[in-house]
């Protein structure tokens, strides 16, 4: 699992940095990309990456502003032409099936794959035996979601050692044990299965938060988060700012994840005035409130481990 941004720059695209997207890689989990947004040139973007357009299976918009949604209806052409078969689902606020429609059928855009589009409130957006995607709504000019992203946890390893120690050989017995039955051996011995499987591993935890002022929903979404994704269009001092245009500061970002008690934060949605050094300060305002906070630039990689022996 790894959050590679494709776009981390607020309102209009900037030399250093392109409007919104961000790529969650699940390769090694189901061997699929989920986009979070789809600002102007993500396509673009994306030919800088080794992510393969027929991969994404998924895309979350948190609201329709142009710097979030511009990139929608390019990046869907493209994965058609290039050869995507297999269905994409897009969710979003309310809208998102318009604008999609009608960008596709206005330019005469025909894909060769299923589309399937969502619109959501609040609550659960996506679930299947592995993940968990929920959406609470924000405080934005308009509606604005953030996402928590939960990954399920992991049925326990078999201990095999401790099986082959008592003389049990590998077969479909493996398979009973590792459902937790009672087997009986050939000696007449009988074993509980849940003996010999390890503690479930322990799913992790993302949260997305989309253009938003300080709120409690951004708390809730990202609270016990491995990585709380926030954007910090803002620093400080200018917090007028942020209140009058429904965005947030460096500090109220840190607050977030002080409060939420994440273990990482990264920010992103950085307005183009902060450039090099400014930068650094940015990142250095919110380390006085949460330790462990990085900002996110064009194509930074932040893999979300699970640590050595969590269960």
């Amino acid at each position: 699992m790894e959050l590679l941004f494709l776009g981390t720059g607020s309102g209009v695209p900037s030399k250093g940095r392109n409007v919104s997207a961000v790529a969650l890689q699940l390769l090694e989990e189901r061997g699929a990309t989920w986009l979070f947004d789809c600002g102007e040139a993500t396509q673009h973007q994306i030919l800088h990456t080794s992510i393969r357009p027929r991969r994404i299976e998924r895309i979350f918009i948190t609201h329709l502003h142009g710097d979030h949604i511009f990139g929608l209806p390019g990046l869907l052409g493209s994965r058609s032409f290039q050869g995507g078969e297999t269905p994409l689902f897009v969710y979003g606020p309310t809208g998102i099936r318009s604008f999609v429609e009608t960008a596709l059928a206005v330019s005469g855009t025909r894909l060769k794959y299923d589309l399937h589009i969502h619109e959501f409130t609040e609550g659960v957006v996506f679930e299947d035996e592995q993940f968990i995607v929920t959406a609470k709504l924000l405080d934005h000019g308009l509606p604005s979601y953030g996402f928590r992203i939960v990954e399920k946890d992991l049925p326990g390893t078999l201990l095999v050692d401790q099986l082959r120690a008592l003389g049990v050989r590998p077969g479909p017995i493996y398979q009973q044990i590792k459902r937790g039955e009672l087997v009986t051996l050939d000696d007449g011995t009988v074993i509980d299965g849940r003996n010999f499987v390890a503690p479930p591993k322990k799913g992790r935890i993302v949260a997305i938060i989309g253009d938003t002022r300080y709120c409690e929903a951004s708390v809730e979404l990202a609270k016990k988060a491995d990585v709380l994704v926030h954007e910090a269009t803002f620093r400080a001092k200018e917090a007028h700012l942020a209140h009058d245009y429904y965005h947030s500061t460096t500090l109220q970002a840190a607050e977030v994840a002080k409060r939420a008690e994440v273990k990482q934060l990264i920010l992103t949605h950085i307005s183009s005035r902060y450039q090099g050094e400014m930068c650094d300060e940015l990142v250095e305002e919110a380390k006085t409130i949460f330790p462990n906070v990085s900002l996110a630039f064009d194509f930074s990689s932040f893999p979300i481990l699970r640590k050595e022996g969590q269960q």
